[in-house]
């Protein structure tokens, strides 16, 4: 069955997602970017906060492609306790390097890359995970402003990433702007998780505060799984 992630940047934010029973509490701070991180302090202090009673991920900012910068930021999260590290994958850089140099840390935590539909990204790159211990791979977008994931993915590149990744055995996530709207068609091909900020803020500002109501219409949506879902995706 497919979950559901929520991002939250401060410790209320995650009680309150805690509360309405989400399946991953994210960490993250929209307001530096698409994949902008909290500082350390905050996360302790969250982290803290849930104390186990549900997953935490938390990402490490929108960085340069350079492997001793990634690495180096992917460690000091780890620290902090949270369960997932996610890792953004932006355009340029030496993506292989980067992997290779993360491989030290995947046998004790665990990393989900991030990579960006309106980047067209390789997919290819899903195998090198895999064979460097990542966790998981997720599909989010950089520029909020042009609509949600399926605005700029079509639904036969986002089965064909789910496909890749199920098949290296590996978590898969989707998420980029996505709305209630767009809920029902991405269950169907059975991604594990689908992630959310600004569907569950007021006016679907990402940076504003969390709505309740929009918090619990989402959920509701996302275990109310389609019948086209009982089925293979294709």
């Amino acid at each position: 069955m497919t979950g559901m992630l929520a991002s939250v940047k401060s410790v209320e934010e995650a009680l309150l997602v805690l509360e309405a029973q989400v399946d991953i509490i994210d960490l993250k701070q929209p307001a530096h970017g698409a994949l902008g991180a909290l500082d350390t302090d905050t996360v302790l202090h969250i982290v803290k906060a849930i104390n186990h009673r549900c997953p935490v991920s938390a990402t490490i900012g929108d960085l340069p492609m350079q492997p001793e910068v990634v690495f180096f930021a992917a460690k000091v999260m780890a620290a902090t306790g949270v369960d997932y590290i996610k890792i953004g994958f932006f355009p340029e850089g030496d993506w292989m390097a980067i992997i290779e140099k993360l491989a030290v840390l995947t046998p004790h935590h665990a990393l989900i890359a991030v990579l960006f539909a309106d980047a067209q990204p390789d997919l290819g790159v899903i195998k090198e995970l895999k064979k460097a211990g990542f966790k998981g791979v997720m599909l989010d977008t950089m520029n909020k402003r042009k609509g949600s994931l399926t605005k700029v993915m079509t639904e036969v590149e986002i089965c064909r990433f789910i496909t890749l990744a199920k098949k290296r055995s590996l978590l898969c996530g989707l998420a980029g702007s996505l709305r209630k709207s767009d809920i029902a068609r991405l269950l169907v091909f059975k991604p594990d998780y689908l992630g959310f900020r600004g569907a569950l803020c007021l006016a679907h500002e990402r940076g504003g505060l969390l709505n309740e109501a929009a918090i619990g219409a989402i959920r509701r949506a996302v275990r109310a799984m389609p019948k086209e879902a009982d089925g293979d995706a294709g």
